[in-house]
């Protein structure tokens, strides 16, 4: 294993990030784990109340579509490595605003590439840089075919415009500058601490208030899925083990149309519930669609699996119960997301 002293990961109270920190955190004592966040709507630090006292984890609030601020802290801190997961994520927020997208997701990540330039200037010696992508680059697929590292970028909303652009970023800072990276792309993720605009949580919530289920179109819309955890250790994995200038897919080898997803969701919750049978189907509702819908997205995750060992360690099913599980298992955390509460923890926690 290659070891790093101080690595920074940014979006690291974010959904995705904050389960990357906590396995980072208790799997590396003898590394620092600097978590980077701007504690916008979607970053809790609620999500790391369990390591938040650990030796080797300190918390920055900072900005990373500030240039200076980020400088500061590179120089600060003297980061051995970067694993980059900060972004706006959500494709209809970006169909409002995406400004925003734009700022935060390639200005945001030429100021990190910038500054990891700068301070490894004069020793690229076990550096790195990842990049978390995901799949939405690709563009979309038919009733067949998988992406793969190899397929060519058609983005069709802001969010993945955004996300695409990065990635190019980061692969140009590469020739250009040798700066050592890896990229990840990464299909849809699902589990325990997720922001409820998305479509598992938000369903999870609607279901046990008994309100609408929203599916847009005809519900026929098909995405790969993965339980985070399984991300956070192919994170890990590619981080520790993956080659220089490499791309790897990850993908749960999942496919499921919203539709279907939904019921089986509205199934396992009546089921938790106690409720009357397909009582919860009942909340479905048609809605109408979002411009540049994509219809399909499926990854090929053979090179990670071959190349590095990596594969999914739950079927959906198995991780959609976990899930729901812990969403009624943790009331009081969903309660303070839904109010708002939860954006007070920084401010007694660290003020």
């Amino acid at each position: 294993m290659k070891k790093r002293k101080n690595i920074l990961l940014t979006g690291g109270a974010g959904f995705i990030g904050s389960h990357v920190v906590r396995l980072f955190v208790t799997k590396y004592p003898e590394v620092h784990i600097y978590n980077l966040d701007e504690l916008t709507y979607a970053g809790n630090l609620e999500n790391l109340k369990d390591i938040e006292d650990a030796e080797n984890y300190t918390f920055l609030r900072a900005d990373i579509t500030n240039a200076a601020e980020i400088d500061y802290l590179f120089a600060q801190y003297r980061f051995d490595s970067v694993i980059h997961l900060a972004a706006e994520s959500h494709v209809d927020r970006s169909i409002t605003d995406p400004m925003a997208f734009v700022k935060t997701n390639v200005l945001g990540t030429v100021n990190l590439l910038n500054a990891a330039k700068e301070t490894w200037k004069d020793d690229l010696k076990g550096k790195l840089f990842y990049h978390v992508s995901t799949d939405e680059v690709y563009g979309t697929l038919g009733e067949t075919g998988l992406f793969t590292e190899t397929t060519s970028y058609d983005p069709n909303s802001p969010y993945s415009a955004s996300k695409a652009a990065s990635d190019h970023f980061v692969r140009a800072y590469g020739e250009t500058y040798n700066l050592p990276y890896v990229i990840s792309n990464c299909s849809n993720n699902y589990g325990p601490n997720q922001f409820p605009e998305k479509l598992i949580p938000l369903f999870i919530n609607n279901i046990i208030d008994k309100k609408p289920l929203p599916v847009y179109g005809d519900g026929n819309y098909t995405r790969d899925w993965l339980y985070v955890i399984d991300h956070a250790k192919a994170i890990d994995l590619v981080f520790h083990e993956g080659e220089n200038s490499e791309t790897y897919n990850i993908g749960g080898f999942n496919e499921w149309k919203n539709i279907d997803l939904v019921k089986t969701l509205c199934k396992q919750m009546d089921e938790k519930l106690n409720r009357g049978e397909a009582e919860s189907e009942k909340l479905i509702t048609f809605v109408k669609d979002r411009p540049g819908h994509d219809l399909r997205y499926a990854i090929d995750a053979s090179k990670i699996h071959s190349e590095l060992g990596w594969k999914p360690s739950v079927t959906f099913e198995e991780g959609l119960s976990l899930t729901i599980d812990w969403y009624l298992q943790n009331n009081e955390w969903l309660e303070h997301v839904t109010s708002g509460a939860y954006q007070d923890y920084y401010e007694k926690q660290y003020k």
